[in-house]
């Protein structure tokens, strides 16, 4: 397993697109929270919260961006060998397919934690600057038990959003369906969730989609007062990706390496 492991992380990081993976994500990451965080104290409707403002999730919101970050090198990492034809040498000295999909997933899972720890940290600072200026509360002081699973819950949803990606593309093999479906799953059920005109369908809709499922992990308050607790959003998630892979991992051994 250990060659495996170093076969990819050689692949990886001679790749110049990753050196730039944790830096994209910060920059995508910030692009969208600096704003949500900066006019928070004159527009209400940006905490999303009727009693108050939930500063921590406010200031991770710009990971729904930076995640892309983390999406495109985990479908690359596997649809890039289809695509160049380097799959057939990678089975070639690996012909056992599962520790090479294994060793990729985790690698990729090793690179989200940590492009999620630069986005992460860059956030939070971001919100302990900005929302004090604007009347709202810092979210590290103090750091609470909720602000650090909020934290560390965004990390294992960056790592489980990177196997559903991996997994995907391993199934599908081609790189424009790949993101195509990944980003599609990522984003729309939020998006048709407000058209559906049935309260109950739309919640559930909203509740379940692998996206706003991870992400409850972010909210702080009373988890008694949450649609769907933090665990259970993340185990949705896992849910998801496990699926995904095993998909992945059925394709991947019984398909020619060719296609």
């Amino acid at each position: 397993m250990s060659r495996a492991l170093l076969a990819e992380w050689t692949k990886t990081r001679t790749v110049r697109s990753t050196a730039w993976t944790p830096w994209m994500a910060l920059g995508l990451t910030l692009a969208l929270s600096l704003p949500i965080v900066g006019t928070a104290g004159t527009d209400t409707t940006a905490c999303g919260l009727a009693a108050g403002c939930d500063s921590v999730r406010l200031s991770l919101t710009g990971v729904q961006l930076g995640q892309i970050a983390v999406i495109v090198p985990a479908v690359l990492t596997m649809t890039g060998e289809y695509g160049t034809g380097l799959i057939v040498p990678t089975l070639t000295a690996e012909p056992r397919r599962l520790r090479v999909l294994t060793a990729k997933a985790i690698i990729m899972t090793a690179v989200a934690l940590g492009a999620g720890l630069l986005s992460v940290v860059g956030c939070l600072i971001a919100g302990h600057v900005l929302l004090p200026g604007n009347g709202l509360s810092s979210p590290l002081t103090p750091i609470t038990w909720p602000a650090a699973r909020a934290a560390c819950g965004t990390l294992l949803y960056l790592a489980l959003i990177a196997l559903f990606s991996l997994g995907l593309a391993t199934a599908l093999r081609d790189t424009t369906t790949a993101l195509s479906t990944v980003l599609g799953l990522l984003y729309m059920p939020g998006i048709l969730a407000r058209f559906i005109p049935d309260e109950h369908w739309s919640t559930l809709v909203e509740r379940y989609a692998p996206m706003s499922a991870g992400l409850a992990v972010q909210n702080t308050e009373d988890p008694s007062a949450q649609s769907i607790g933090p665990s259970a959003g993340l185990g949705v998630l896992a849910a998801y990706a496990t699926a995904a892979m095993a998909a992945g991992a059925v394709f991947f051994c019984r398909r020619d390496a060719r296609p």
